[in-house]
């Protein structure tokens, strides 16, 4: 096990895992972040692809991430987890859609998402409450408000 802290728009950013493999990514304050002992030594060198394609997305110019992930779990956090991926960039998806899809309830998706080690990776900001309302966010709702204003598509203008 080994971390690395990044900087982003949004705070240092601190990636862990083992190997090449993400199995974390934690903000400052995370409200669901392990105890620090767990992340490993740290490696200003770990995971290079990974901060590579954070900084693209920051820089809006990439909606998408193709790193080695591994997020354990009980199944059903890993199903809405699953859920959660499919979400494309740009688009929101309510804590009920996702309870429907896995078969829950959508508090307990709520507490799921909370539990997603994977912040931005799998993007669980992009999970909201009904009609849209922002709710819960393990890195703070200003965090999650950034991350939907990063993604959401300029507004055309026609002449």
């Amino acid at each position: 096990m080994k971390h690395r802290v990044a900087d982003s728009p949004l705070g240092p950013l601190t990636l862990v895992g083992t190997g090449t493999a993400v199995t974390g990514v934690y903000f400052p304050n995370h409200w669901t972040r392990p105890d620090r002992t767990a992340f490993g030594e740290r490696d200003d060198t770990a995971f290079p692809e990974a901060v590579r394609q954070l900084e693209e997305y920051f820089a809006g110019r990439r909606t998408a991430f193709d790193v080695p992930t591994q997020a354990t779990g009980p199944g059903f956090d890993r199903a809405v987890w699953a859920e959660i991926a499919r979400i494309p960039y740009g688009a929101t998806a309510t804590y009920g859609d996702l309870a429907r899809a896995v078969g829950g309830l959508p508090h307990e998706v709520g507490a799921a998402v909370g539990r997603n080690p994977l912040s931005i990776l799998v993007a669980c900001h992009r999970v909201v409450g009904k009609n849209g309302k922002l709710t819960g966010y393990a890195g703070g709702l200003k965090r999650k408000e950034f991350l939907l204003e990063l993604e959401r598509p300029p507004e055309s203008t026609l002449w």
